[in-house]
């Protein structure tokens, strides 16, 4: 079913057409004086730590770094889900955590790395893929969406906001409450240790909230980070009924038409599979190529190949391998023939479809494949492991937005858009709305 694709809520019967609902709530934060920096207890969002190396740097960065809620650790799933349940109870007694006293927006700005990104963060009215407010683009893996619900249950919190993008302007009403909002002091600021500086600020005045709310009921989003996430919001949802705040999702809403993000490509780590096996499999398959030079090189070269078609990167055995122009009596055979050409031409397709499922046989599960974001880590891993780390190259955001638009999600971790919103800096409790 194609979702609509539209702007302006007013369709040809003059009727007006539900968008974006964003909602206060009072927010749940730390307090400077109880840890030792705010940076200390940020965390990326739970699926970009690099486990378990990262995981282990943000629990001795503070003892109360938020990855102890987003990632608990426990012999089974619902030992660490109830773990981190008594945490967030601990913290919130002890004074580590506090509710702010006023239902808010929160105006959130990260710096770094040559750019800016602004946006909004609320309670979000959840709605479902066919309505065609919020647009997925990727699958997502049931046991993850399992995992993700059973931690959210149990602690009855959103512990860290989806990224949503959405195509506003200047004009938009609520750029303007943003702007204005940005010249103030800020509620808190902080720099993570990646360099980005980030800022919070506070809007409490209705008069302002419900501007922004006016500028954002224009609009539809795009799943731009946490599908999962977003998945387990609407599980959640269905479970307690329409009414309450499960009806609601914490989001960051950033208007990219303002805010350009960056798209980077998620990678593929496949365990059992060594790098020289890997390449013997596709002889006859696609051309591969063994390229000198450094990883900077290897992914320029990348780049270059992906411009006329599909191409990858393999590693792990201390080169690079550029794999392209595979073969078309092959994808013709494997790649399925009732999706949109966009769709079908995807180096993810190509990849699960053709090289993961028919000619390496690698099942789409944890035990078989990893996905890593950064691409250095993943060349490493693989490096360590002895297996196959496949690098991809990006996706543009027109085309990912044009397949949500249409209907069509793509293959699970296809894309990264970043810069990725903190965890910890603003949580949501669903116990009082």
């Amino acid at each position: 079913m194609s979702a609509p694709a539209y702007d302006a809520q007013v369709d040809t019967t003059g009727a007006e057409r539900e968008g974006l609902r964003l909602e206060a709530f009072r927010g749940v934060r730390y307090v400077p004086e109880r840890v030792s920096s705010l940076s200390a207890v940020t965390s990326p969002p739970y699926d970009v730590v690099v486990r378990p190396d990262g995981l282990h740097h943000l629990e001795s960065a503070d003892p109360h770094n938020i990855v102890r809620l987003i990632l608990p650790q426990g012999p089974t799933a619902a030992s660490r889900h109830r773990q981190a349940a008594r945490t967030l109870e601990r913290w919130l007694a002890e004074g580590v955590l506090a509710v702010d006293e006023r239902p808010a927006l929160y105006v959130y700005e990260q710096r770094g790395d040559g750019l800016v990104q602004r946006g909004v963060i609320g309670a979000l009215a959840l709605s479902e893929p066919a309505d065609g407010v919020v647009l997925p683009h990727e699958d997502v893996m049931a046991d993850i969406v399992a995992d993700r619900a059973d931690l959210m249950r149990t602690t009855a919190t959103n512990l860290e906001p989806l990224l949503l993008t959405y195509q506003g302007g200047d004009a938009d009403p609520a750029a303007g409450v943003l702007d204005r909002v940005g010249e103030r002091e800020p509620l808190l600021a902080t720099t993570t240790e990646d360099g980005f500086a980030h800022r919070l600020w506070s809007v409490t005045d209705p008069a302002e909230q419900a501007e922004i709310a006016r500028g954002l009921a224009r609009h539809q989003a795009l799943i731009s980070d946490g599908h999962h996430r977003w998945a387990t919001y609407l599980r959640l949802r269905r479970e307690h009924g329409d009414g309450g705040p499960w009806a609601y999702g914490l989001v960051l809403l950033v208007d990219t038409v303002r805010y350009p993000l960056r798209v980077r490509a998620i990678h593929r780590l496949l365990h059992g599979l060594p790098v020289a096996k890997a390449v013997a499999a596709l002889d006859g398959v696609c051309r591969v190529r063994t390229l000198p030079g450094d990883l900077d090189e290897a992914l320029r070269a990348l780049a270059s190949a992906a411009a006329d078609g599909n191409a990858f990167l393999l590693a792990g055995d201390g080169r690079f391998h550029l794999v392209d122009r595979p073969d078309p009596a092959l994808l013709a055979r494997t790649v399925r023939a009732d999706r949109p050409e966009g769709w079908r031409r995807l180096d993810a397709t190509v990849l699960h479809s053709t090289l993961l499922d028919a000619v390496w046989r690698v099942p789409d599960a944890p035990e078989a494949i990893s996905y890593i974001h950064d691409t250095r880590a993943a060349v490493r891993k693989a490096e360590q492991d002895g297996a196959t780390a496949v690098l991809l190259h990006p996706v543009r955001e027109e085309v990912v937005r044009d397949l949500a638009r249409q209907g069509v999600t793509m293959p699970r971790k296809s894309t990264s858009f970043g810069p990725k919103p903190a965890t910890g800096l603003v949580l949501r409790t669903l116990g009082d709305g």
